[in-house]
């Protein structure tokens, strides 16, 4: 029989309530894969919850797309507050807002999220990059800046590159803006 091993006999025990301090790439879908966010005022409430709780403290926004059943972000959590957390402020206060707001009476989002911690700027730089393509990609607008659910649109005040990135040869940022 094998024995787990303990803390007290020197191996670590993993941290299983929280992710360390980083910015991750999250992700996370409508329920069912429901298309809900074609409708401006369902965009605008999930607009306006994901800006408020950057306003608020809760984490620091570097950037997002707002798909027709998806989104992605790039957020670095504040010191204080996990990734959970941060990621159940933002899908609860527009699940809620949008219920209240647009009298839905169904699930607005699927169980959990995907995460994905940047571990470098070329990191960085490719999934903004894929945020702000997606759009694109999909064929919902032809150039980037029309989308109106996303940062890449440049309506949005957002938070600067977390400045503890580690340097990478290729910056992507010149195509974002070109």
């Amino acid at each position: 029989m094998r024995r787990v091993a303990s803390a007290a006999e020197g191996m670590p025990i993993p941290d299983r309530h929280g992710k360390p301090a980083g910015t991750y790439f999250v992700t996370s879908r409508t329920w069912e894969s429901r298309t809900l966010f074609t409708k401006p005022t369902a965009c605008e409430i999930f607009v306006r919850t994901l800006l408020h709780y950057c306003s608020e403290g809760v984490y620091s926004l570097q950037a997002f797309v707002l798909m027709p059943e998806h989104f992605h972000i790039l957020l670095t959590p504040s010191p204080h507050m996990t990734l959970e957390r941060a990621v159940q402020y933002i899908k609860g206060g527009a699940a809620h807002s949008i219920r209240k707001e647009l009298q839905y009476r169904f699930p607005i989002w699927q169980r959990g999220f995907s995460d994905h911690r940047i571990r470098n700027a070329a990191d960085y730089e490719s999934h903004l990059l894929y945020i702000d393509q997606n759009p694109v990609k999909r064929g919902l607008v032809v150039i980037l800046q029309d989308y109106s659910w996303s940062s890449a649109s440049g309506r949005f005040a957002l938070d600067d590159r977390p400045q503890r990135l580690k340097p990478s040869g290729v910056m992507f940022t010149a195509l974002r803006h070109g």
